[in-house]
């Protein structure tokens, strides 16, 4: 499996209102974030302060100039959800990650367990 190369697939496929946060989330980020927490309307994330209306793309993915990759402005502070992606090799596939390698796709079952290990600060592996 590669090291992330930044190609934002994750956060650009799910960054609009397909993530969910809790409200222990949402209450660290009206103590300590209140720029995140402007996003934040009824428990659901990623609404714009301005209009009200979900946005369709994460507010804080920037693409970074002349590349394609992407960097995330509260990447310390984003959602459980976004740490803890991704979470299986399928889902890797169906969103077509560029860590993969073609050893991945031949050997799933040893590439969920480097995936776990990976993960292993940010999420809790998988259990057979």
């Amino acid at each position: 499996m590669k090291d992330c190369n930044q190609c934002g697939k994750c956060c650009t496929l799910y960054g609009g209102d397909g993530l969910s946060v809790s409200d222990e989330e949402i209450a660290w980020w009206e103590d300590y974030r209140p720029d995140i927490a402007a996003y934040v309307r009824g428990g659901e994330i990623w609404i714009s302060p301005v209009t009200g209306n979900q946005l369709l793309s994460c507010p804080w993915l920037r693409k970074l100039p002349n590349q394609n990759k992407y960097t995330c402005e509260i990447y310390f502070d984003r959602p459980e959800e976004c740490k803890q992606y991704p979470v299986t090799i399928e889902e890797m596939i169906r969103d077509g990650c560029e860590m993969l390698e073609p050893k991945d796709l031949e050997r799933p079952k040893q590439a969920q367990k480097t995936l776990d290990l990976l993960m292993a600060d940010s999420r809790p592996p998988i259990q057979d």
